[in-house]
């Protein structure tokens, strides 16, 4: 059995720039989120560099633009300077790459675990970047956002050591042990303990420091891909107006709107899309039923990994006015890969997908920004459950549906 941690490391390869600077390969990430784009004024920034390690080899700089090439400079004698444009208060990542790395970071190879960025809000002042050694140990100067973040970095430096060691643990283990129900549910076990402790150091940072933009990024990560409303709008409407007003405010309020349409007891928003005949389907046609909405797409390993569950949720429940509509995330040349992807997974429920990949309407209209995931919805339209993988989707069904077969 998968456990949340495995599940949440993959989700986190889906949710675009802000999480996974590290993801070059594809599939390419989503629409950006909204920490990356939280204010709408452009500015010069000028970021200088003072490493240990390595003496030389290039520096890059990610940040959401119009165009995905960074902003780049030579490392020389450890030292570089890196000049651009970019939104005032952008949440940037910083890379350093020695010659020697050169070649795996222009063409990572499929599932290669690239190095961690080091997060710079990049402001018109001079911000200064320096370690006695590597960027792992570098620090972030000169500017009011970055100090905000260095803060919220050593607030949270306890659990992100905890989530560290959690992850060791994993790796460490003998594929026999990860197969271990037992062992699997002490991993979760352990991880929602060190996720609930990052929230609560989220939630305190956002509550004391209600002017940053700092603040709305750390929001963004205390809501993760799936905004529960009860607890983030308290802490949005407690941000200063002028944080609320960005244009990361904004977007972080359209995500909330979305989120409060698709909590659970709201009627599940309605749309069309073909199947792969070309026949219109409406989850309307669905009134009566049980039926999971489940977004995937074919290049989703984390989407594909969980299908063999749902495969077997279908064959246990379909008799028990139960069903599956899978809405694919997939693109207009990635037709033939949905279609084998349905087949070669045993995929016997209807599909639909209007192959527009992240701007697939249906997933606009449900707030989707990372999968696999899905909604139950009851017989009357409303949602009656959302996100429930693996074991807990059996037993919400085994909970909801009828006894006999209808």
């Amino acid at each position: 059995m998968k456990t949340r941690l495995l599940q949440a490391s993959a989700t986190l390869a889906l949710l675009g720039p802000a999480l996974a600077w590290g993801q070059l390969a594809p599939p390419p990430p989503p629409p950006p989120q909204p920490m990356l784009a939280s204010a709408q004024k452009l500015a010069p920034y000028t970021v200088q560099g003072k490493l240990g390690s390595p003496a030389t080899g290039m520096a890059y700089m990610f940040y959401n633009t119009l165009s995905s090439k960074p902003d780049s400079a030579q490392i020389v004698g450890g030292k570089f300077t890196l000049r651009g444009t970019a939104p005032v208060g952008t949440q940037a990542g910083l890379f350093v790459i020695a010659p020697a790395q050169m070649q795996a970071f222009r063409h990572p190879k499929r599932g290669q675990r690239m190095a961690q960025p080091l997060s710079v809000y990049l402001e018109p002042s001079l911000i200064k970047v320096s370690s006695p050694d590597s960027l792992p140990h570098a620090t972030v100067q000169g500017t009011p956002l970055n100090a905000d973040n260095a803060r919220l970095t050593e607030a949270l430096k306890p659990t992100a050591a905890q989530l560290d060691k959690l992850m060791a643990s994993y790796q460490a283990a003998t594929p026999e042990q990860r197969k271990d129900k037992a062992f699997s549910d002490a991993l979760d076990k352990q991880y929602e303990a060190i996720e609930a402790a990052q929230k609560v150091v989220l939630a305190s940072f956002i509550k004391a420091t209600p002017q940053s933009l700092v603040s709305l990024n750390a929001l963004n990560r205390y809501a993760g891909y799936d905004i529960d409303p009860t607890t983030a709008e308290p802490l949005f409407d407690g941000l200063a107006p002028a944080v609320r007003s960005s244009q990361g405010g904004q977007e972080f309020a359209t995500r909330l709107a979305t989120a409060k349409l698709t909590a659970v007891g709201s009627m599940a928003p309605e749309f069309t899309q073909n199947d792969p005949t070309g026949k219109p389907v409406s989850l309307r046609d669905f009134r009566g039923k049980y039926v999971l909405v489940d977004f995937w797409a074919s290049w989703c390993g984390p989407c594909r990994a969980e299908n063999p569950n749902v495969v077997a949720s279908y064959t246990q429940y379909k008799t028990r006015n139960f069903t599956v509509l899978g809405v694919s995330l997939d693109r207009e040349n990635g037709r033939d890969a949905w279609l084998k992807a349905i087949e070669t997974d045993g995929l016997a429920w209807t599909q639909v997908s209007d192959l527009r990949f992240w701007k697939n309407d249906a997933a606009q209209r449900y707030g989707i920004q990372a999968i696999p995931q899905n909604f139950l919805v009851g017989p009357d339209g409303r949602i009656v459950a959302k996100n429930v993988r693996g074991e807990e989707l059996g037993k919400k069904l085994a909970a909801v549906l009828p006894a006999k077969a209808q």
